[in-house]
């Protein structure tokens, strides 16, 4: 950074802003004097003079003129209000001092100068309070300017701008009002300030919502022209969506006050669109429609809102425009892209929409079901790779919940009669793509193909007997048997990583799918092959991840029905062949991988490159159910692990103790430790998530601290540079005898300055190393506490089902003791001469017990079992 390192005398020395020292002191000595005669002239004309000069200096010489004249200008608009021109003078020089922009040539260390300026307007409440009066004034020369202010003054200090405006006597409803202006430019310029002051508050978006945001927001696109319209049409759409997004109460009020239904006009195309082309700002503007409609049918929603708008968006016929959309010629990439996305996120889960979408049929020759339509589009490798992305979220959409779609196209692959052999179907266009040579038709197609049987295992079942015949004299292949096969001859990563997923996914909780996979003599060899390679590369890496979950998977679903490859023989397979630490290390690859993480935050896939193509998101979220209880199994593969889906089985277990003869006390003890044990675990992990959050909030309160204090030291920087010219312009007044004193002094501050600035690089070293330890806490609480959660959760369950259990047991064994007693009475009635009961040994206390309960009293007990 160039600093006063001239030499005194005639050689001109440059500053930081790219003005010489004199040109500074110059202007430094002016704006000294004009903020003095702003201060103390009594006649107002003599203070509206300096007003408009500072307001021309304001551009050249930002430092000074708000380093020094802030305060008078403030003052001034207190004072002078009666006076517009003074008014209009004194605003537009503070919207030049706080400009979030550099200005004229400014150098980029005066970036952060807007922010360090509006900090002190801001930190007065009442200097807000009377910008935001000065609205009310028509004069336009005051009520433009002082809207841009405001603006400028939320864009560099949102936060805090926010806060006092909302506090602030009917600010917000100055602030609406304006959208009432007659004058174009003054409504344009209050749209982009309630952009501004919607961000990120959600108080403040419900105020406006209440305050009939939507209707003057939709009344003003309509009067442009929908998506025709202008850049203004594209700054309403902007305010609509911070308006909605993240804000459920606003999303509820958007949707019963009916205003999903006027959206209509903006989706509806004129027949000339495919030949005329679309304009970019039509482009933009259709672009932002289509969010607005994203964010009510958001996946991250809560479920009943969401469904609730996708109810009202097809009962208003927006769905049936989407897929017109969707199917219509001449529409651009970009923008079809995010229409076919649209249409996912309008059907997802909602059975009636994904009916309709299912019985939508393309205008071709011949004409086909739109769901074709978009697989053909899918594994068509000339497609922009964007559009391939969309097509695949919304075929996952349709398939999300929706059995009877997951069915048709399962049956599609089975062996069937009739006309239909000879129709192009989707399951036979997916398995076209696992076939092709296209890596990428690979991937789309496998991860396509596990949405079809995810979660559904009766499919699963069915996708087995699928058969295939590879050459025309050779015999049928099964598809399972097709996919190992193109595994071991695959030397393709994208192939391997989308094979060993779709595995994974068609292994989960199937059993009779496992034991298929481990039939095949080739697989579990493989398996082992990929674990325990050498390579060090980094996405190899992640196919030895994938190889060791599906292992996992294999012994986690093991149905014990392949001799070879029990879950005993596969512990001892795996200690012995890779070893425990070398599979929990392959594992936890990916979980640290970018990628991974990346697929798991966001539903929709926004791969740049094909080579972007690793992970699905729904894999991810089932890598990070099961990675744990994996390694659990692995750890204690006889114990006392319980099965995810099997907690019934477990009880099962007790009543089976029970009638082998075992007492409930001791049943009551065992479970009793189970669930001591699992406390125990719950509060360890408790105090590892405080821990963490501790961690966690220290770790941004120092990031926080320090980047305050990188921008009071940018800010000190700059204010020293001010400073030093007002110094050297008083130096030059004195005496040449003082030129060695000031030069001490000069060398003393550039000391400072370079001491600041070593610091500022320190403090800077210092937020890059705690960023990655922040990430990286973050990421292992919320994976912690996802753990935490499920744990508890099925704790939960398991002991409210033991309990009710036990209350059952209990009851029955009661009953049983009085029946005995009854039965006991009745005995010694009826035959003294019998013998002593303790002469009768077990069984034919048993046999007669039995005998008694199948007689006529009580018969209601054939059934029990001792």
């Amino acid at each position: 950074m160039e600093l006063f390192k001239g030499v005194w005398g005639g050689q001109q020395t440059t500053t930081t802003n790219g003005r010489s020292v004199q040109d500074q002191q110059t202007g430094a000595e002016t704006v000294e004097r004009l903020v003095e005669r702003l201060l103390n002239s009594t006649l107002l004309t003599d203070r509206r003079d300096a007003c408009r000069a500072l307001k021309a200096l304001s551009k050249k010489y930002r430092v000074e003129v708000g380093a020094q004249g802030m305060d008078a200008i403030l003052t001034s608009l207190e004072s002078d209000r009666i006076d517009s021109e003074l008014v209009s003078y004194a605003l537009e020089c503070l919207l030049n001092v706080t400009s979030p922009e550099l200005l004229e040539d400014e150098d980029s260390s005066l970036s952060s100068m807007g922010e360090q300026f509006t900090e002190i307007i801001a930190k007065k409440p009442d200097n807000l309070t009377m910008l935001v009066s000065f609205m009310e004034e028509y004069d336009f020369r005051i009520r433009l300017p002082v809207i841009r202010l405001v603006t400028n003054l939320l864009t560099n200090k949102p936060k805090d701008v926010q806060e006092i405006l909302l506090v602030s006597p009917m600010g917000i409803s100055k602030i609406m009002d304006l959208l009432s202006d007659s004058r174009e430019v003054v409504r344009n310029d209050a749209i982009l300030l309630l952009v501004a002051l919607t961000k990120n508050n959600a108080n403040i978006q419900k105020i406006i919502a209440f305050e009939n945001g939507f209707d003057r927001i939709l009344q003003i696109i309509q009067e442009e022209g929908y998506s025709d319209g202008g850049p203004v049409v594209e700054d309403s759409l902007q305010l609509f969506l911070n308006l909605l997004r993240s804000n459920t109460s606003n999303q509820t009020f958007f949707r019963e006050g009916s205003y999903i239904k006027k959206l209509v006009p903006f989706f509806t195309l004129p027949d000339s669109d495919g030949d005329l082309g679309w304009p970019t700002q039509k482009v933009s503007n259709f672009y932002h429609m289509l969010q607005i409609v994203r964010t009510l049918t958001s996946p991250s929603n809560p479920s009943h809102i969401t469904l609730s708008c996708q109810k009202v968006i097809k009962g208003c016929g927006i769905l049936e425009c989407l897929c017109e959309i969707v199917m219509a010629n001449g529409i651009p990439s970009e923008t079809l892209a995010e229409a076919i996305a649209t249409v996912g996120e309008a059907i997802r889960g909602c059975l009636d929409n994904q009916e309709y979408f299912g019985s939508v049929v393309a205008p071709s020759e011949p004409p086909r079901p739109v769901l074709v339509i978009l697989l053909m589009g899918l594994i068509n490798e000339r497609q922009p790779l964007s559009l391939r992305c969309s097509v695949l979220y919304c075929i996952q959409c349709h398939f999300y919940k929706n059995e009877k779609s997951q069915e048709d196209v399962i049956k599609s692959l089975l062996p069937s009669t009739g006309d239909a052999v000879n129709t192009l179907t989707a399951g036979q266009l997916l398995c076209g793509g696992l076939f092709s040579k296209d890596i990428s038709n690979n991937w789309f197609s496998s991860v396509a193909l596990s949405h079809t049987i995810m979660g559904n295992m009766k499919q699963k079942e069915n996708l087995l007997k699928v058969q295939f015949s590879l050459k025309a004299n050779s015999g049928p292949v099964t598809l399972m048997n097709y996919i190992l096969m193109s595994l071991q001859q695959s030397t393709k990563l994208q192939m391997r990583t989308a094979f060993l997923q779709f595995l994974s996914i068609w292994l989960e909780g199937c059993p009779n799918a496992v034991a298929q996979f481990l039939s095949n003599p080739t697989s579990v060899p493989y398996l082992i092959t990929q674990i325990t390679s050498a390579e060090s590369d980094e996405k190899e890496a992640l196919v030895r991840g994938l190889a060791s979950f599906m292992m996992g998977i294999c012994l986690f679903f093991n149905p014990n029905t392949v001799t070879a490859f029990t879950k005993e023989s596969m512990v001892q397979l795996i200690n012995n062949r890779i070893g425990m630490e070398t599979l929990s290390d392959a594992l936890g690859q990916i979980s640290k991988s970018e990628l991974y993480i990346h697929s798991l935050k966001h539903p929709q896939l926004g791969a740049k490159h094909s080579s972007d193509l690793i992970f699905d998101h729904y894999f991810c979220i089932m890598f990070k159910k099961y990675e744990s209880l994996i390694l659990q199994q692995l750890n204690d593969p006889g114990g006392s692990h319980v099965h995810v889906d099997s907690s019934s089985q477990d009880f099962s277990k007790l009543g089976h103790m029970v009638n082998n003869h075992q007492s409930p006390t001791d049943v009551i003890s065992r479970y009793k430790e189970v669930i001591r044990t699992q406390d125990e675990a719950i509060a360890t992990l408790k105090k590892d998530v405080y821990s963490l959050q501790s961690s966690n909030s220290v770790s941004s309160s120092t990031i926080e601290e320090l980047t305050s204090e990188v921008l009071q030291l940018k800010n000190q920087l700059v204010l020293a540079n001010a400073q030093r010219a007002t110094t050297e312009l008083s130096s030059e007044k004195n005496s040449q005898a003082h030129i060695a004193e000031y030069q001490t002094i000069l060398q003393r501050k550039d000391q400072q300055l370079r001491e600041m600035e070593d610091r500022l690089r320190g403090l800077e070293s210092g937020i890059q190393m705690k960023n990655p330890i922040q990430e990286e806490l973050i990421s292992k609480l919320e994976e912690e506490n996802k753990v935490l959660v499920d744990e508890v959760e099925k704790m939960k369950k398991d002991q409210e089902e033991l309990l009710e259990l036990l209350a059952e047991q209990d009851s029955r064994i009661l009953k049983f003791k009085m029946q005995l007693q009854s039965l006991g009475v009745q005995i010694e009635e009826d035959d003294e001469t019998a013998e002593e009961p303790q002469n009768l040994d077990g069984n034919e206390t048993v046999d007669l017990a039995t005998n008694v309960f199948n007689g006529g009293e009580h018969s209601d007990n054939e059934n029990f079992l001792l």
